[in-house]
């Protein structure tokens, strides 16, 4: 699920020279750098956990080949919504150096928000049994 927003702060290392620390803290980042790698870790993050609850929606559903391929168009469709809405969201602020950040923020909320209807929709019960997974933060 990877796309070219990796791309976007590649440009954070051809200007910045990080200073021997391999580790970055994001609670304490206050670089441009730093805050584009915290930024990519987190939508990095939200993709697995999106993967991991796309995975398992499909098994728990797989006796309904009819919901499963319906599950997978849905979600290449969704892959090319979001591209298109974050590349316009860098597109809005194409002025100025916040631009791939705001467009990282973009796809993690959005990633967040599909992992979650998957989860409401595919891997819930409409009675108070307990869902497959946890509901998703």
């Amino acid at each position: 699920m990877k796309n070219n927003y990796v791309a976007l702060f590649s440009f954070f290392i051809c200007f910045h020279v990080y200073a021997g620390e391999t580790s970055i803290d994001c609670d304490k980042a206050i670089s441009t750098y730093d805050l584009g790698q915290c930024a990519l870790k987190e939508v990095e993050q939200a993709e697995q956990q999106l993967e991991k609850y796309l995975a398992e929606a499909l098994v728990f559903n797989q006796e309904d080949k009819e919901l499963v391929a319906s599950i997978k168009v849905a979600q290449e469709k969704w892959q090319v919504y979001a591209k298109s809405h974050c590349d316009s969201v860098y597109t809005q602020y194409r002025q100025g150096s916040i631009r791939g950040m705001m467009a990282l923020d973009c796809k993690k909320m959005l990633i967040k928000r599909r992992t979650h209807d998957i989860w409401s929709n595919f891997l819930t019960y409409m009675d108070s049994s307990p869902p497959v997974l946890p509901e998703p933060k």
